[in-house]
């Protein structure tokens, strides 16, 4: 599919730099494209280029005056970005050149492109799926390895391809199912039952783990979130301070001073991670701070590691009272880095930590001193580990995307139905309304819509000879 008209956009960021790209796309783009552009040697017209060509020019305006030196390529339909021609000018970065060149385009033909419409049009003529189209969004975006990593292997297709083998297989069995009921009053099985059981649930298993990833994912997209709690006047802010190198939070000796969340980032290894100083765990009758505590609470249910930063000095019994408090907000599959902070403070013997936070899994414990600055590259070395996040892929392709997550739901719901319908000896006219809907949700993320009765229809007249 060609659109009938070209569009153009300004296609680095905005603002001043040594060099800017102003593309065209569209069946126009060359033609248009030679209106302004003057070749510094004649006959390299961009009309006359092939594909993946450049030509050295000038831009010029309406009155053949040169406005810039420029190096132009063109890439030829269909093998380019969007599927169309393609021309894209090489400018000075200059904010002013720039829009020139954009406001002769619109003016020799050209039409101002609207927000992603490069990539729609990559989506609409067929050079990727809608979730290959999003990741080109996620790469631009990312700002660690890691979630570059994720979004260039979903460019690349390898989330897309696996969903496409199973729709087939999907779309296979939901003939077969369908194709029963033209020879209803025979009462035949096209449809193989336990075969079909069996795809179901390799489909099923595949898509929870997906879903599952989410979580991850949008770790490692958003950057990993890390609650540092603890008691009050543990050391926390000291500690949020050191790992992003500036006074993000007030210190003070004074217990309670942490009354709200505050966040930031840092990366470590090839991962983010967002940072959440929290407000000190107590019992207290200060309602300001108690919200605060319970904002603390909130964070931890949601962060994928908990930072537990406590004082080496502190009495065990209020280091007692403290875990049993942190018990109860935890759940089991919480990474937990015990940080026992200021030992350049202790004097005497040291507590038996794995006694006073028992029931409580800690992943790792480290000892450092934040005043000090001393065990801070062995807290990091331990940050990096934790948020490694390897166990969480599945075949290497992770969900970072919320929109896939619910339509990954929302298959797994109908894949579960059609398990149940098929185990009870549901009529196949009912199991095919269950498959078709769970197909329909892995449709939505490659942008292909539900099984149409053109697929069903397609597919019965490629596997199938009846009549002849």
């Amino acid at each position: 599919m060609i659109l009938q008209d070209t569009i153009c956009a300004i296609s680095t960021a905005p603002g001043m730099g040594a060099i800017a790209i102003v593309r065209m796309s569209g069946a126009d783009a060359a033609a248009i494209g030679d209106r302004i552009f003057r070749p510094a040697v004649s006959g390299r017209s961009l009309s006359s280029l092939k594909g993946g060509r450049t030509v050295y020019g000038q831009i010029i305006d309406e009155k053949c005056v040169p406005v810039d030196e420029v190096v132009a390529t063109v890439f030829r339909n269909p093998h380019s970005f969007t599927g169309e021609d393609i021309v894209e000018f090489a400018c000075h970065g200059s904010v002013y050149i720039q829009r020139t060149i954009l406001k002769l385009l619109i003016d020799n033909g050209a039409r101002l492109a609207r927000p992603g419409e490069f990539s729609k049009r990559a989506f609409i003529n067929g050079k990727m799926d809608l979730s290959q189209t999003e990741a080109v969004a996620d790469i631009i975006s990312s700002r660690s390895e890691a979630a570059r990593r994720v979004a260039f292997s979903q460019m690349k297709g390898s989330f897309s391809k696996k969903l496409k083998d199973l729709r087939e297989k999907l779309i296979h069995f939901c003939s077969l199912l369908e194709l029963e009921l033209d020879f209803s009053d025979q009462e035949v099985e096209f449809a193989d039952r336990t075969q079909l059981i069996a795809l179901v649930r390799e489909v099923d298993e595949y898509v929870v783990g997906l879903a599952n990833s989410f979580q991850y994912g949008d770790a490692i997209k958003n950057g990993v979130p890390v609650a540092i709690v603890g008691p009050p006047n543990a050391g926390k802010s000291t500690l949020l301070n050191i790992l992003l190198g500036e006074e993000r939070a007030i210190v003070s000796d004074i217990p309670g001073t942490t009354r709200d969340v505050i966040e930031d980032t840092i990366h470590l290894g090839d991962v983010e991670l967002r940072l959440i100083d929290t407000a000190g765990i107590r019992e207290t009758d200060d309602k300001i701070e108690s919200i605060g505590i319970e904002r603390t609470l909130q964070r931890v249910e949601k962060a994928l590691i908990v930072v537990v930063v406590i004082d080496c000095t502190m009495q065990k019994t209020d280091l007692t009272a403290f875990a049993e408090q942190l018990k109860r907000s935890l759940t089991s599959d919480k990474k937990l880095l015990l940080v026992v902070n200021k030992i350049d403070q202790k004097q005497g013997e040291s507590l038996d930590y794995s006694s006073i936070f028992e029931g409580i899994q800690i992943t790792q414990m480290v000892c450092i001193s934040a005043a000090e600055n001393l065990g801070i590259s062995d807290l990091e070395s331990a940050l990096i580990q934790l948020s490694s996040l390897k166990e969480t892929q599945t075949e290497d392709i992770i969900v970072t995307n919320a929109r896939h997550y619910e339509a990954l739901t929302r298959a797994h719901e109908n894949l579960q139905r059609v398990d149940l319908g098929l185990k009870d000896g549901l009529s196949g006219e009912f199991v095919s309304m269950d498959l078709r809907a769970a197909n329909n949700a892995l449709g939505e993320i490659l942008g292909e819509g539900g099984i149409s009765s053109q697929d069903v229809l397609n597919n019965i007249f490629k596997n199938f000879c009846i009549g002849k």
